[in-house]
């Protein structure tokens, strides 16, 4: 468990943002194909296969996740089902996870597509939860062309339940004097955790609004539900729950990176632009990689063309690195691959993956290379930017850039 710091930023009465990604599945699946706008959509397989998601439009017409694809097709004989690429979905999820990191290190993920971030020591440089909540959406929108929905409240759960209300592509923030008054009328179904069996179990008793819930004593509850969720129930539906987040990386993501993406402020296909960018991108990750202490070998690029098309390159280098000037090496040899002398692009990214500890990886000395190098140098701007400040030092190329 991850304390933050909450003497400097007790004013912020919001801290907990949970950060949804909407329809995920079903968005990244169709983000390049803009014939589909207005369709019904479904992600899943096969005739005897289920939903994985279903957009918004199909969920008009009563689609749902899990649900049969041979009612599917009975349901809406018009829907597009499109087969799952789990590849694009963990690569967009470890994007949008990049993103999160970059306003909070205090990041707590629960699935591929949603998160809690705790922003209490991000409000002086990025405003409070709100100007967060929408920084986020916008961020995501531009880089990843898929929407997402934000809650902002003191505790999990209740940020948990406004980012469900404030679907799609919306914000809500629950002040604690506004959370009972949120909460009441809802469901009790509405609750984080309530399945469907819970929630008929509620019913019979008679229990239909969290309301009810609420103002039922505790004891009838433990003796009717059992002594852990009787207690849990009548806490949630006050509001009470956790207000401090585990810091972990997801238990989908199958491996370790770093990366960093940039969305150009207009489309260009001038080199010098994006190898300035490449530059700085590369840096950052470094510095990053650095500071945690790790290494890797397989650098990879992200680029996307102004039609929002999206392509990856990696190349896997001899030894594993965490020097600026190697990583950003490697990233220009994959650009000029790709021979993009005259196309535009909107997007360029850099990652670093198959992460290592720094201290289990051996690096091959080469005749004749100098005592003090690169890495030693990487090593003084670490130090000076954690004195003096991020533009301390930088890269000549970036001398005079953005």
């Amino acid at each position: 468990m991850v304390t933050p710091d909450r003497t400097a930023y007790d004013h912020i009465r919001t801290p907990i943002l949970h950060v949804d990604m909407d329809a995920f599945y079903a968005s990244v699946a169709t983000r390049d194909r803009p014939e589909l706008a207005g369709r019904p959509v479904v992600v899943g397989g096969g005739s005897r296969g289920v939903v994985l998601a279903a957009n918004y439009v199909a969920r008009q017409f009563g689609l749902r996740s899990a649900m049969p694809m041979t009612r599917v097709r009975r349901l809406c004989p018009d829907v597009v089902v499109l087969a799952p690429d789990f590849e694009s979905f963990t690569s967009v999820s470890r994007s949008v996870m990049e993103v999160f990191r970059a306003v909070t290190p205090v990041v707590e993920a629960i699935s591929l597509d949603e998160a809690f971030l705790d922003v209490r020591g991000s409000a002086r440089r990025l405003g409070g939860p709100a100007e967060i909540a929408e920084w986020l959406r916008s961020t995501i929108h531009d880089e990843q062309a898929i929407s997402c929905s934000v809650g902002a409240a003191r505790t999990v759960s209740v940020a948990k339940l406004a980012s469900r209300r404030a679907k799609p592509d919306g914000v809500l923030v629950v002040d604690p004097a506004e959370v009972t008054s949120f909460l009441h009328p809802l469901d009790v179904g509405e609750l984080w955790g309530v399945g469907e069996k819970t929630r008929a179990q509620l019913h019979r008793l008679g229990l239909m609004s969290v309301g009810d819930l609420a103002h039922t004593p505790v004891e009838t509850l433990r003796r009717a539900l059992g002594p852990h969720l009787g207690q849990h129930l009548h806490d949630l539906a006050w509001g009470h729950d956790r207000e401090e987040l585990a810091v972990r990386a997801g238990p989908h993501e199958p491996e370790r990176s770093m990366g960093a993406d940039e969305t150009f402020g207009r489309d260009t296909d001038d080199r010098e632009v994006i190898v300035r960018e490449l530059m700085r991108l590369s840096a950052k990750v470094a510095a990053r990689m650095r500071a945690a202490s790790v290494v890797g070998r397989t650098i990879t690029i992200r680029i996307r063309f102004a039609d929002f098309t999206t392509i990856t390159r990696s190349r896997t280098l001899p030894e594993a690195t965490d020097v600026t000037v190697e990583i950003h090496r490697a990233a220009i040899r994959l650009y000029d691959a790709l021979g993009l002398q005259r196309a535009r692009l909107r997007l360029v990214g850099v990652r670093v993956e198959g992460l290592v500890p720094r201290a289990g990886a051996q690096r091959q000395l080469v005749l004749g290379e100098r005592e003090h190098g690169w890495p030693e140098a990487d090593r003084a701007v670490d130090r000076a930017t954690r004195r003096f400040g991020s533009a301390a030092v930088r890269p000549g190329s970036l001398i005079g850039g953005r």
